[in-house]
């Protein structure tokens, strides 16, 4: 039985290595991309290797149409169709609205908005000349639902995600192609924002407690929902979008017990 094959970008770390991992176990062999993390990427192909996976690596900064370009053409050197696309690479930066300039929101629309529609681009292009009736899952954030402070432009970004998400569904529906978005909510590894002092550590307590779940989610359980959503267990599911956020957005009201 031959092997489906998987694009992922952004897999040098966090979810993007969670997604590779799970997709190996799956069974699908892989070609990812990173922008920054050399060391992390090779962690990524070693563990996706002794899975029994093939996995091949290209440097892509999304930022850049002809480095995406360049990319998939190396993409279709190495195997002969796609039948999944994740575009998890993004970039998250906070800043107050008031102090925001216009190089952070530059960088943050390139990465996480443009460059998540040229890759989808490229990979339904890929699909539609093959006749794969492939899956896309764009990974955006509960951001994209939810209000945080100093979050305008970044959640502006994840917003986009989701609605192009939609439309590329509405498009791409007569190929046969799916197209799904993840939002996720806190991951583990924990982010820059929760170091591991005892600082950070007590606001990491703090925040599971206020969460109905009351833990954040790991890289994994992201990359499982990649799985169950790119199977044929999820051949009815297109235009729509998944929050995996442990029910963070759930309690809104001052009374609530959670708050």
């Amino acid at each position: 039985m031959d092997r489906k094959i998987a694009f992922v970008t952004g897999a040098g770390r966090g979810i993007g290595q969670g997604i590779a991992i799970e997709l190996a176990k799956a069974g699908y062999d892989l070609f990812v991309t990173y922008s920054t993390s050399k060391d992390g990427v090779m962690d990524t192909k070693k563990q996706v290797e002794d899975l029994g996976a093939r996995i091949e690596i290209t440097h892509c900064d999304i930022r850049n149409y002809d480095e995406i370009q360049a990319a998939f053409a190396d993409f279709e050197r190495k195997y002969d169709h796609i039948d999944l696309m994740v575009n998890n690479s993004g970039i998250t930066r906070f800043q107050p609205f008031l102090e925001a300039t216009p190089e952070m929101f530059d960088t943050v629309i390139s990465t996480d908005l443009r460059g998540t529609y040229f890759c989808a681009q490229a990979a339904a292009r890929i699909m539609v000349k093959h006749e794969t009736k492939g899956v896309i899952i764009n990974i955006s954030s509960n951001h994209a639902f939810g209000c945080w402070p100093i979050a305008s432009f970044y959640a502006a970004a994840k917003a986009g995600v989701n609605k192009m998400g939609e439309n590329m569904a509405l498009e791409l529906a007569d190929y046969g192609i799916r197209v799904v978005t993840i939002c996720p909510g806190y991951t583990e590894p924990p982010t820059k924002w929760f170091k591991d002092t005892p600082e950070g550590n007590e606001r990491r307590q703090a925040l599971y407690k206020r969460l109905p779940l009351h833990r954040f989610a790991d890289v994994y359980a992201i990359g499982k929902a990649v799985v169950f959503l790119a199977s044929e267990n999820a051949s009815y599911i297109t235009g729509t979008s998944l929050s995996i956020d442990g029910g963070s957005l759930l309690p809104v009201v001052a009374e609530n017990k959670l708050i």
